[in-house]
């Protein structure tokens, strides 16, 4: 059984145009805090752009939210109950990363994330993205090599980890077969 992941570019490019907009930011405002070129920014926001995950990364936290929050408010989903079949799934276009938004959107500090790490890949993430919250990291199949700072984390199946204080991050699968973990993160 495949899992479709329609394009939400769309989405994502009038989320981050809103987020943009509602803080008063110019496209010049928004880089400089994120790192992200102003010609990126705006390919982004014109949908021109399929961004990775590692720019949503620093995009997000430049916004001061999470990327699950960002991509939960692109896709707009509500309620108490999330289907299973209504999850929310975004595949990097650079890496196959795949991540499913597990919780539904709702004013609760806690969100789930189910990710899915392709054999030989990687992604990373500022610190930025980890200065407003705190995650746990865990692992439900394969290998998952966790670089957190200087700090190197070798988890396998079950195991969990609770992140430090904001670094910047990568999560990366060194091994020959897929690698799963669901991350929780709980807002400050």
């Amino acid at each position: 059984m495949s899992i479709i992941v329609d394009d939400p570019t769309p989405r994502i490019a009038a989320r981050l145009h809103a987020e943009r907009k509602a803080r008063d930011w110019s496209l010049e405002t928004l880089a400089a805090r994120s790192g992200v070129s102003k010609a990126m920014i705006s390919r982004i926001e014109r949908g021109e752009a399929s961004p990775t995950a590692a720019l949503l990364g620093r995009l997000s936290g430049a916004l001061g939210l999470t990327l699950s929050a960002l991509l939960a408010r692109a896709e707009g989903h509500g309620g108490r109950l999330m289907r299973a079949a209504d999850q929310p799934r975004w595949r990097d276009p650079e890496t196959g990363y795949l991540r499913r938004q597990i919780s539904p959107l709702s004013d609760l500090p806690m969100e789930l994330i189910a990710v899915g790490l392709p054999p030989a890949e990687s992604v990373s993430f500022p610190a930025s993205a980890y200065a407003f919250i705190r995650q746990l990291v865990w692992v439900l199949d394969g290998q998952l090599t966790f670089v957190e700072g200087e700090i190197v984390h070798i988890l396998g199946p079950g195991d969990c980890l609770e992140l430090g204080p904001p670094a910047d991050c990568t999560f990366r699968n060194d091994a020959e077969d897929p690698c799963s973990y669901l991350v929780a993160v709980l807002r400050a």
